[in-house]
This record gives C-alpha cells, sequence and structure tokens, in this order.
C-alpha cells in the first residue's frame, strides 16, 4: 500500500476540522492538522515494526531456566479500527522456554508493536501470541489483554466501566491443565 505524504495526511485533518463545523484557519487550529499527523506518527508507529527483528536476540544459555516466564501489567494504549478511538489497558504476557530466552522487555515491546497498529482486541491478542510462539518457538504462550474500549465507553452504549477481557493460550497452556492453572493462577496474584 502507498501512503500518501504528510501534506495529503494534513489536508485531511483540515477537512475533517471543517466537517465538525470550525475554522481550520483559526488560530487556535491553524497548526493543529501537523499535530495531529505527529501525533498518528507514534500513534500508528507499529506498521514500521517487525517482531521478527525484535525477537532475535534471545539467550540459548539458561542454565536449565524451563518454568514461566511472565509479565503482569503492561500498559497497552492502542486504537480501535473501527472507529479510531483509543483502547487503553493492561496485557499480561507469558511463554514457556523451550531452549531460548528473550530479554524480558521484549515481550512490552512486541505488546507495543502490535498496539501501535489499528487494532481489534481479539487480534491484537492472536498478534502477540502468535509472534512470542513463532519466533521464540516455545513450548508455550499465554496472552490475557484487560482493556476499556473508548468506542464503548465514550460514545454509543457509554458503559463506562465495561473492561473487555481477551486470551490466547498456545501449546502446553492450551493443551495441559496443569500448566493453565498455573499460569492463570500467577496471573491472579497481586504484583
Amino acid at each position: 500500500m502507498n501512503r500518501p505524504d504528510r501534506h495529503t495526511a494534513e489536508q485531511a485533518v483540515r477537512t475533517l476540522i471543517a466537517w465538525a463545523g470550525d475554522d481550520p484557519d483559526r488560530e487556535g487550529l491553524r497548526d493543529t492538522p501537523a499535530r495531529v499527523i505527529r501525533a498518528y506518527s507514534s500513534f500508528f508507529s507499529g506498521y514500521d515494526q517487525n517482531p521478527e527483528h525484535l525477537l532475535n536476540t534471545t539467550f540459548d544459555e539458561v542454565q536449565g531456566y524451563d518454568e514461566i516466564v511472565l509479565v503482569k501489567n503492561i500498559r497497552l494504549e492502542s486504537h480501535c479500527e473501527h472507529h479510531m478511538v483509543p483502547i487503553i489497558g493492561l496485557a499480561h504476557v507469558a511463554y514457556l522456554p523451550s531452549k531460548r530466552m528473550v530479554g524480558i522487555s521484549k515481550l512490552a515491546r512486541v505488546v507495543d508493536l502490535f498496539a501501535k497498529r489499528l487494532q481489534t482486541q481479539e487480534v491484537l491478542t492472536l498478534q502477540i501470541a502468535d509472534a512470542i510462539e513463532r519466533n521464540l518457538k516455545t513450548r508455550g504462550v499465554a496472552v490475557v489483554i484487560e482493556a476499556a474500549h473508548m468506542c464503548m465507553t465514550t460514545r454509543g452504549v457509554r458503559k463506562t466501566e465495561a473492561q473487555t477481557v481477551t486470551s490466547c493460550m498456545r501449546g502446553k497452556f492450551r493443551d495441559d491443565p496443569d500448566s493453565r492453572r498455573e499460569v492463570l493462577a500467577l496471573l491472579q496474584t497481586r504484583s
């Protein structure tokens, strides 16, 4: 897909301002198109990143560690692909290493990489699990996301306290009831 240039994108923002009923040439709005495009460059920076590059630095010498690695409460900021409004929540990511491990900050970066795209929470959950499973060759992956969708809390049904929870379990976390119970129990413990 060919991306429009910055000028075209800024013109689109000017059009939206006018459509909303305001004057894009008004002093307070004059620089808004450029600010919006800079913000969108940050919001959607995940399109410019590759999870394989992010997860390719691993550690083979793990001294036999083969238990759960879990990073909880990873702040998640994404945008709904249906309304382009924020999805704000927490991601919890766990895996059972096989022979390779990754630095734990990389798990948070994988969450950010996919969150910084237009998303549905269900697809976001799957993409995170797929990338970790595929690149680390894990024995199991668990991803749980809890989030509020501004498309539901600030418009439409306006259910301000609503949280959506999605999960994806792969490998032993899906197939072995004991492993599944263990990771779910760890998710319930207080940080």
